[in-house]
């Protein structure tokens, strides 16, 4: 089953009642999944976390998560590495609280180094990751993300390469890859490749539970420059959930528009009409 997952409380969620309020909001507007957008820090609170697990079982929604921002597996000072681990075992503790699936990660960047000396740095990095996170007993996956920007670590091959190394799997953003390659991966073509090199690495089965994200997006040359709504930019979204049907992809879809619930209901009830 595939879930399209709005990214954050929608807008139109009434008061300010935080994640459990737009829980109930997003399942009362027919969406089924959230990604909390845990981007400036981790909640802490055990308590909170709690409540939004029961109120996602009770609801039957999807979670996944979105670490910090505030992250470089590829740092050069030794605090600033132990901060990044830091940050993503929190968010893979809270999150696994709460319930959720997935956490995505903006894993690192480049420094100018060369790409094959930042990808070792990162291995080395998620190593430790991961024998804390078992000591923790953190199954939940660690979802590193394809990146928007050329200085970013984190193309399609180096996620994935990543993933089989750990026996996890990445947050494939196609907005993120349409950007930084200055307008490819946007054709029914491009993303059966994108698919198929998924599977190569990952196996067969590896499709019917993905971590994903999309939107429009506003680039440069450099990449990324900012998300926009679908109808809004270059996107053929309607091509790439053709491919998401005819080759029966599961998970979740993150849609991270600016205008979260209307895209995010323009993606799911478009992919529900589909044959």
């Amino acid at each position: 089953m595939l879930h399209f997952a709005v990214a954050g409380v929608p807008r139109s969620t009434p008061g300010s009642g935080g994640t459990v309020k737009g829980l109930h909001h997003a399942a009362s507007l027919g969406i089924t999944a959230m990604e909390m957008e845990w981007v400036q820090r981790v909640p802490m609170n055990e308590e909170r976390i709690l409540e939004i697990q029961g109120t996602a079982k009770e609801l039957d929604m999807y979670l996944t998560v979105h670490a910090p921002y505030f992250i470089n597996l590829n740092a050069i000072e030794e605090e600033k590495l132990e901060a990044s681990k830091i940050r993503i075992l929190n968010a893979m503790a809270m999150g696994q609280l709460a319930g959720a699936h997935s956490v995505c990660v903006h894993p690192a960047f480049y420094l100018k180094m060369d790409p094959e000396e930042v990808y070792d740095n990162v291995y080395r990095a998620t190593d430790d990751i991961m024998k804390r996170a078992s000591k923790m007993g953190l199954t939940i996956n660690l979802g590193f993300e394809t990146m928007g920007k050329i200085s970013q670590f984190g193309t399609l091959e180096e996620v994935l390469k990543l993933s089989k190394e750990f026996g996890i799997y990445p947050t494939v953003d196609s907005a993120h890859m349409h950007a930084r390659s200055n307008g490819e991966w946007n054709t029914t073509k491009e993303w059966n490749q994108m698919f198929d090199l998924y599977e190569e690495y990952l196996g067969t089965k590896s499709l019917q539970n993905m971590h994903m994200h999309y939107s429009g997006i506003e680039y440069t040359e450099k990449g990324e420059r900012r998300h926009l709504p679908l109808l809004e930019s270059d996107a053929r979204w309607e091509d790439f959930l053709a491919v998401l049907k005819k080759r029966k992809i599961g998970g979740t879809l993150v849609c991270e528009s600016p205008l979260m619930e209307e895209d995010t209901l323009l993606l799911k009830n478009a992919f529900n009409k589909l044959k």
